[in-house]
């Protein structure tokens, strides 16, 4: 292969991704939108705030994999022949095995919060009468479910994320038949919304797996069978790639995903409403962001393998001018799209939307970078600067909701991705390139 085509390889699978996540969200955008519109016409603002309010729940508990997701990522992507290679067995069946237990987990911490009431105290005002059983069940739903978040991961690092972009289209439209068969159990079904969320993930967690199984056969089902032949079939070391990655992930949804609830106990159900549609209005460019820069995570991987050294920082100029357009041609269709979803019932305001712009344009600037370091070094280097993005990131989001309302938590982010992350990492990035003599 030409050194031409080599460098084209990442450049394919990052537009490829891009492509498809703008496909896959333009139509879940759509579902998204008459599903909200459904619920807010059906069952009121309340319910349509708890709907995102649980929906949101995942993003609190990322670090459940236990870092597993690097692992596996790094060790497929890094290997010349995975379907054969005994590495990549042995560290699935690893990673089957924390993800097993760790799901577990948190299924019966969801029932202990259920059973003991506490939900109501965790998530605020903004949880409806008898939100709290939808809550436990959401939660159970998406431990059990665990271990088959691992498929995803194979497939990126594969190489294959335009097709695990596609599959994960199905999520869309089969939240949208869940709420639907929910509609017909009447105003009973109105605290159960989010169910139809994490029953959606679930199932197309289940089908991203069993793809990766038939790319990877005979690996995953090898390695699932060796789950329980502990001594037998011992596991790999994992620790290095995996407890940076899981400090990261305890920290960064704490420090990032806590919008929805501080507004819940701060401010009011139209706020969180507010943010609620902004979030997902502005998810469909950020998950196209998010979506290309993890197509670059298995190119770094094998440069890595190979002891090449590739900067990313060409990568994130064209994320952040791509960024820019597409936010640029959100913020123009918002004053049609807003009142098509809401029926006039909400307006997002310009401090909100602008917030929203300088987010997604700071997150197009972090991507690539952060991809660079995902091996065990550059993830260590990401830890403290994390850490520290957790107190700043939760104070200045309380600060910000009285006198910004919906936008205060978000212009926290930006300010808190800008200093802890997008910064330290570039520092970071430039030291490390110029020890291997790259530009």
């Amino acid at each position: 292969m030409s050194t031409a085509t080599t460098a084209r390889a990442p450049w394919r699978s990052v537009g490829g991704s891009a492509l498809a996540q703008v496909a896959v969200t333009g139509l879940s955008g759509l579902l998204g939108m008459v599903t909200a519109r459904l619920v807010i016409e059906h069952y009121g603002l309340g319910a349509y705030a708890q709907y995102g309010l649980l929906a949101s729940l995942p993003a609190l508990v990322p670090f459940a994999d236990l870092g597993m997701a690097a692992v596996v990522v790094n060790v497929v992507a890094s290997s010349e022949r995975p379907a054969d290679d005994p590495e990549v067995r042995r560290t699935l069946t690893s990673a089957f095995r924390v993800l097993l237990v760790s799901g577990i987990i948190i299924a019966a911490v969801g029932v202990a919060f259920g059973l003991l009431g506490l939900w109501p105290t965790l998530l605020g005002p903004g949880l409806l009468d008898g939100g709290g059983l939808a809550a436990t069940v959401c939660v159970a739903v998406l431990g059990l479910a665990l271990p088959c978040g691992m498929g995803a991961r194979i497939l990126v690092g594969l190489g294959r994320n335009p097709l695990q972009v596609a599959l994960t289209g199905l999520t869309a439209p089969l939240v949208m038949v869940g709420v639907l068969l929910l509609m017909a159990l009447g105003d009973a079904g109105g605290n159960l919304l989010a169910v139809a969320s994490y029953g959606a993930s679930a199932t197309v967690a289940t089908v991203l797996l069993v793809t990766a199984s038939r790319l990877l056969r005979p690996q995953v089902g090898k390695a699932f069978r060796d789950v329980p032949r502990l001594r037998s079939v011992p596991g790999v070391r994992v620790i290095d790639v995996a407890w940076p990655m899981l400090v990261q992930m305890v920290s960064l949804p704490i420090a990032m995903q806590t919008g929805r609830i501080l507004l819940s106990h701060q401010a009011t159900s139209v706020d969180l409403a507010r943010y609620n549609l902004a979030a997902q209005l502005f998810g469909v460019v950020l998950a196209a962001v998010s979506t290309a820069g993890l197509a670059l995570w298995p190119h770094f991987a094998r440069a890595r393998a190979r002891s090449v050294r590739a900067s990313p920082f060409r990568a994130s100029l064209v994320f952040v001018a791509v960024g820019a357009v597409l936010a640029a041609a959100l913020s123009g269709l918002l004053p049609l799209v807003v009142p098509l979803v809401t029926g006039g019932a909400l307006r997002l305001g310009v401090p909100l939307v602008a917030a929203f712009v300088v987010f997604t344009l700071l997150q197009a600037a972090k991507y690539p970078v952060g991809m660079f370091m995902t091996d065990a070094a550059g993830l260590r280097a990401q830890v403290l600067p994390i850490v520290l993005m957790v107190p700043l990131n939760l104070g200045l989001s309380w600060w910000f909701i009285a006198p910004l309302g919906a936008a205060g938590p978000v212009w926290a982010s930006c300010v808190s991705v800008l200093v802890c992350q997008v910064v330290p990492n570039a520092l970071w990035t430039r030291r490390a390139l110029r020890r291997h003599g790259t530009t």
